[in-house]
C-alpha cells in the first residue's frame, strides 16, 4: 500500500493510497478519512461509494463528509469507482467502461480480466485496510451516491451480517427496469436477465430486505429521476414492512452540492448504528 498523500483535516488525517489489486489486476486509488479519535484505538468504519464518472476524490473532495465524522468519531473510506489504466477495457459513453463499474463482477469481454468491483469492495479492499489501518472490522456502515447508492444497497443487503448500516443518496434503485442499469448490466454480466437481479436493489428489498432501518434521500429535482426509479424501492419497502426513512428533498437536484445538504444526517444516522453493542 503506497501512500500518495496525508492531509490534516478536522483534527484527524485525510490520506491518499494505492496498490496492486489482484481482484482488478490493475493498480487502484482509494481515500481515508481516519478522524482524531483513531489515535487512541480502533474505530468503527463508513464506506462511501461513488456515482458514475467519479473517482476516490470527488466525495473527498465536495460531500463535506471529514467535519461530522472527526465530531463523530468513524473513518470513512472512499474507493475509486472501476478499475483504470491503459491496459483496462474502456468506452466512449461516459456510462459504461472506466468510471463506470456499477459495483459487478463483469463476466463478458471485454470487461471480465479487470472489471470485478463486487470483490474489490466486499472483499479485497476491506482485507488491505483493516490489516493496516485502526479500523474496527465489527462496526462497518456503507452508503454512497447515485451509481454508489445502487452498490451500497446491494452490497448491504448481499451481506447484512457484514454492514451494520446503509443508507443511500439518489440512488439507482431499480436498474433492471432502467436505462442505468440494463446498459451496463448487459454489458458486463450477459444478457440473461436472471444475472442481473442480485443487483437490483428494488429486487433485493422484495426478497429479503435488511435487518435494520434504512436511510434513502432523493432530490426531488434530480434531473436522472426517472432513471434511478425510487418509487419501486419505496413500494417494495413497503410491501415488506422494512424499516426505511425515505425523503423526497423539494429543489434538491442530483450535484454534490446536494449531497454535501444531506451529508450530516447520513453520517449521524450510521455513527448512532455503529455506536451499539453487539
Amino acid at each position: 500500500m503506497k501512500t500518495l498523500s496525508e492531509t490534516a483535516a478536522f483534527g484527524g488525517t485525510q490520506a491518499v493510497y494505492s496498490h496492486q489489486s489482484a481482484a482488478c489486476d490493475c493498480e487502484m486509488t482509494f481515500a481515508v478519512y481516519l478522524p482524531p479519535q483513531a489515535t487512541s484505538g480502533k474505530v468503527p468504519v463508513l464506506w462511501y461509494l461513488s456515482g458514475l464518472t467519479c473517482t476516490h476524490e470527488n466525495a473527498m473532495t465536495k460531500a463535506g463528509a471529514q467535519a461530522w465524522a472527526a465530531e463523530v468519531g468513524i473513518a470513512l473510506i472512499f474507493p475509486d469507482t472501476s478499475p483504470r489504466g491503459d491496459a483496462v477495457a474502456d468506452h466512449a459513453d461516459y456510462d459504461l467502461g472506466q468510471g463506470a463499474g456499477f459495483y459487478v463482477n463483469a463476466t463478458e469481454t471485454p470487461w471480465a480480466p479487470h472489471f470485478r468491483m463486487w470483490d474489490y469492495i466486499v472483499n479485497e479492499l476491506p482485507d488491505l485496510v483493516f490489516e493496516t489501518l485502526p479500523l474496527d472490522r465489527t462496526r462497518q456502515g456503507i452508503t454512497g451516491h447515485s451509481m454508489g447508492g445502487h452498490g451500497a444497497l446491494t452490497i448491504a443487503m448481499t451481506h447484512p451480517e457484514t454492514y451494520r448500516s446503509v443508507s443511500a443518496i439518489s440512488p439507482i434503485a431499480n436498474p433492471t427496469k432502467s436505462d442505468w442499469g440494463r446498459k451496463q448490466l448487459g454489458a458486463y454480466l450477459g444478457t440473461d436477465e436472471g444475472k442481473w437481479q442480485a443487483h437490483d436493489a428494488s429486487v433485493l428489498m422484495a426478497e429479503r430486505g435488511y435487518p435494520g432501518p434504512m436511510l434513502i434521500d432523493q432530490g426531488a429535482s434530480d434531473q436522472f429521476l426517472d432513471l434511478l426509479k425510487p418509487e419501486a424501492l419505496v413500494a417494495a419497502a413497503a410491501a415488506r414492512r422494512q424499516p426505511i426513512e425515505f425523503r423526497m428533498i423539494q429543489s434538491y437536484d442530483h450535484s454534490y452540492f446536494y449531497v454535501a445538504s444531506v451529508m450530516e444526517d447520513h453520517i449521524r444516522f450510521h455513527a448512532a448504528r455503529l455506536a451499539e453493542v453487539g
